[in-house]
């Protein structure tokens, strides 16, 4: 589709294994779209393949960067507000600046954020939380991230760092693993499942439990439990109007929605369990491109 009078933001949602850059309406039109493995282990790289891919999305819009606003840049880790991120999943245990130097290679204004805020303001904007205000979005896959939006506004903590809870402790059983990934994490995100079922992936554990193969149907029903747990805390402590869950293994969300559900009902705090509606994300792998154009329309809303 040719940008001609149409104003658009720069979208990249900047996984741990693929970057997605896109340019996006007001409305949240899509109007050009780019996906690439994104490069590791090499930040200089990875700010210039930003840029190769913006250009990428541009030249397919028919654009110039005069026809863009801003950029929302997301990332898998912590975005500090001075614009340093941590991504050790990318780039090792350091801060990058990365911030101040997007804002020299693009000739537009750069807000960065983390990917699991992201995914909870483009469910806001386009999807199941659409006209809530205050709302939760679960991100299960390799890791547990949780965006939280409460009162319209993204919430961030002091450093950036909110959200991730992954880390929340369940149990009074202190394992060696909960150190290194996170209590919640370690029982609950893909990983866990795979181990689990004693397959390879959490793909293959899914497929296993959609045979009925015992355990894999075992494993379903545990990490199910585990995320139920974790979903009844943000809940009591919450009080969010709706709950999104998102990310890799929720594509599968049918086998765990309704234990989930379950589980919260049971521990939850009552009202606030009974208030709360349980959903599978609306915008699926898109949320953290929406997520991120919405960040670059409404740089009002970060915390």
């Amino acid at each position: 589709m040719e940008l001609k009078n149409t104003k658009a933001v720069l979208a990249v949602d900047l996984g741990g294994t693929k970057l997605a850059a896109a340019l996006v309406d007001e409305t949240g039109q899509v109007l050009a779209e780019r996906h690439a493995p994104v490069i590791r282990d090499d930040w200089p790289a990875a700010i210039r393949q930003i840029e190769e891919e913006a250009a990428a999305c541009l030249a397919s819009a028919g654009a110039s960067w005069s026809g863009v606003c801003s950029a929302g840049i997301l990332v898998p880790g912590i975005a500090g507000p001075d614009g340093n991120v941590w991504a050790p999943n990318l780039w090792g245990d350091r801060d990058v600046p990365l911030g101040s130097a997007l804002g020299e290679r693009l000739p537009v204004p750069v807000v960065l954020d983390n990917d699991r805020s992201g995914y909870v303001l483009g469910e806001q904007w386009l999807g199941a939380a659409r006209d809530c205000q205050d709302a939760v979005f679960v991100a299960v896959g390799t890791g547990i991230g949780v965006g939280v939006l409460m009162a319209g506004r993204v919430l961030r903590g002091c450093a950036g760092i909110a959200g991730a809870a992954g880390w929340m402790a369940l149990t009074t059983g202190l394992q060696p693993e909960y150190l290194q990934h996170g209590c919640w994490e370690w029982e609950a995100a893909g990983p866990a499942l795979a181990r689990k079922s004693g397959l390879a992936t959490a793909e293959e554990a899914v497929a296993a439990a959609r045979r009925g193969d015992p355990s894999a149907v075992e494993a379903v029903h545990d990490v199910a439990r585990w995320l139920g747990l974790g979903v009844a805390n943000l809940i009591s402590v919450l009080n969010p109007g709706i709950v999104i869950l998102g990310g890799g293994l929720m594509g599968a969300g049918d086998l765990f929605l309704d234990p989930i559900r379950q589980t919260v009902l049971q521990v939850a705090q009552p009202r606030a369990a009974r208030m709360a509606r349980i959903v599978l994300s609306q915008l699926g792998p898109r949320a953290g491109l929406l997520g991120a154009a919405r960040l670059a329309w409404r740089r009002d809303i970060v915390l």
